[in-house]
């Protein structure tokens, strides 16, 4: 059995960040702990200051499949390339056909770069478009395949 994990990003602006993430990975905002019926009371329980309520968000996969993400607000932004990034399968990855897989990576391109995502580059396998370096609303990148 392995063990439960969790992804945690910092960033500047916690909510829209995780609701950037929630439209590309099809997650919802993580409930509130067991007897609680808000974040908001969990935080007051546990008298965390008012001030540091929005300094995270917290997303969770629907189906209970997938890790945990949570957004953690830090002062300093990012300036290096990540030593860790998503691969979106946003396509089916590459076990889908390339004909299937290659116009819903250019849809899901289109959604997420509405939704403020920039893209860096798009990569080629054996002559073809096979997949698109994109990065988030903060600089974060990802792929798309």
């Amino acid at each position: 059995m392995g063990t439960r994990w969790s992804l945690t990003i910092d960033c500047a602006r916690p909510a829209r960040l995780a609701a950037f993430w929630a439209l590309a990975l099809g997650y919802t905002e993580k409930p509130a702990p067991a007897g609680f019926g808000s974040w908001e009371e969990w935080f007051a329980h546990h008298e965390v200051p008012e001030d540091e309520w929005d300094q995270g968000a917290y997303l969770c996969d629907p189906e209970g499949v997938g890790p945990g993400l949570t957004f953690m607000q830090v002062p300093e932004s990012k300036v290096v390339k990540n030593r860790l990034h998503l691969d979106v399968q946003a396509g089916g990855g590459r076990e889908a056909p390339w004909e299937v897989r290659w116009p819903r990576v250019v849809e899901a391109v289109e959604r997420l770069t509405a939704a403020g995502a920039t893209v860096v580059r798009e990569d080629e396998l054996q002559g073809r478009p096979d997949h698109v370096v994109m990065a988030d609303p903060e600089g974060n990148e990802f792929c798309l395949l």
